[in-house]
């Protein structure tokens, strides 16, 4: 049974294992029976102050295996591993692949740091057997990674580690939350990330995830904490007294609810004396859209999102105002849009930069004046036509980390 693992920059992985039944020798080879690979054992033995090789472990022993693992996307902590020759016939009982609920694509800051993006990755992985990753990218932010996690804390934690220990500057997308779609032709797939949405027309339900949030809270702010709650699509609220001061709420609510402000307002509502916790529970009906973002009516892959249909303008909304604020002028007028499918539902405009045109002329016919407003009103649908807005990283990062805040 594999429970541990590291890697080593000569040798490769090195599996901490611990052998239920029979002997594991040096040059065998063996089976991982959940990755099904085959790998020859190069070196295996205790760990002491150091690793200490031997030619066999036998039952009841714990130690080390290295058998030339050059990667550690290659195994999984909890993996059975058997001989070849004489495998056995189920793999040790008590393994369970891990469930992500919570998604998130990660860019790095630099395009140069995307290779030490990829090691860190895979660093964190072979300890954390809840983090999945697969290559991801952007028209705008480059070459990323789409990430599954267990929840929130879970992303936050995997987010400081990468920063703490390996430096480097992250652009985090909002979280998403995996939604199942039934579609008309009988088919039901999975969907965490915007860009597979299907066409609405081919839509014939979705259901999300829902979770039994606990909130432990003072008794006087319990008024606000069901309201709270109520903003936030709960389906149901009761109560139970924990002392004659403190009681707990126990609501029903989406997962996709409590990324993003949830945590933050409980916080100020109850001054810093509410806890918040919660369980998965089910996937339950909803009416859920894909909400994409226009810059000067060209799609910004990076900022598309899905939300319940009653969200939808809100947030887009928010999109568009701090966009307007991050994005610099330009020579024409710049419409930054919120839609869904044709429909606009949001928009903010940035204004352009605007010469003067008349300001050489004293007077005169005003028909010259308007001649050249006409002139210049042209040339700026002219512009409008065929300019390319150019967005600056930093508007990115403004906007999706105020939409996480």
């Amino acid at each position: 049974l594999v429970f541990d693992a590291h890697f080593d920059s000569y040798r490769g992985v090195i599996l901490q294992c611990r052998v239920m039944e029979g002997t594991l020798k040096t040059r065998d080879t063996i089976h991982f029976m959940h990755s099904d690979r085959n790998h020859a054992v190069e070196e295996l033995g205790y760990n002491q102050l150091k690793l200490n090789p031997r030619e066999q472990l036998s039952a009841g022993e714990v130690g080390y295996v290295v058998a030339g693992i050059k990667s550690v996307r290659e195994i999984e902590i909890g993996d059975t591993i058997t001989l070849v020759d004489r495998p056995a016939a189920t793999p040790i009982a008590g393994y369970q692949e891990a469930k992500q609920v919570v998604f998130s694509s990660i860019y790095p800051m630099s395009t140069d740091e995307y290779k030490d993006l990829t090691k860190a990755l895979d660093k964190l992985a072979i300890n954390d057997a809840a983090l999945t990753y697969e290559k991801d990218s952007s028209a705008a932010l480059g070459f990323g990674f789409r990430c599954g996690f267990l929840g929130l804390l879970h992303l936050d934690v995997i987010q400081d580690r990468l920063q703490r220990e390996f430096d480097i500057g992250l652009v985090i997308s909002a979280p998403s939350v995996k939604y199942q779609v039934a579609l008309k032709d009988g088919a039901t797939i999975d969907v965490d990330n915007p860009s597979y949405w299907p066409d609405p027309t081919k839509i014939d339900s979705a259901t999300e995830p829902y979770i039994r949030a606990s909130i432990l809270t003072p008794e006087e702010y319990v008024g606000p904490v069901m309201e709270l709650c109520r903003e936030h699509r709960s389906d149901s609220q009761t109560m139970n007294y924990l002392s004659a001061r403190r009681l707990e709420v126990i609501s029903e609510m989406p997962l996709g609810e409590v990324l993003f402000d949830f945590y933050g307002k409980l916080k100020t509502i109850t001054r810093g004396y509410g806890s918040f916790d919660y369980v998965p529970i089910e996937y339950r009906d909803t009416d859920v859209v894909k909400v994409d973002i226009l810059v000067n009516k060209e799609p910004v892959d990076t900022l598309s999102y899905l939300v319940h249909r009653d969200k939808a303008r809100p947030r887009a909304l928010h999109y568009c105002e701090q966009l307007a604020e991050a994005i610099p002028r330009h020579q024409f007028k710049i419409p930054i849009q919120g839609v869904i499918g044709g429909k606009v539902i949001a928009r903010s405009t940035i204004q352009p930069y605007r010469k003067d045109v008349t300001a050489k002329l004293y007077g005169g016919d005003v028909t010259r004046k308007n001649k050249l407003l006409d002139k210049q009103k042209k040339g700026k649908a002219k512009m409008k036509q065929f300019g390319q807005v150019n967005i600056p990283q930093k508007a990115f990062v403004s906007v999706l980390c105020a939409d996480r805040g």
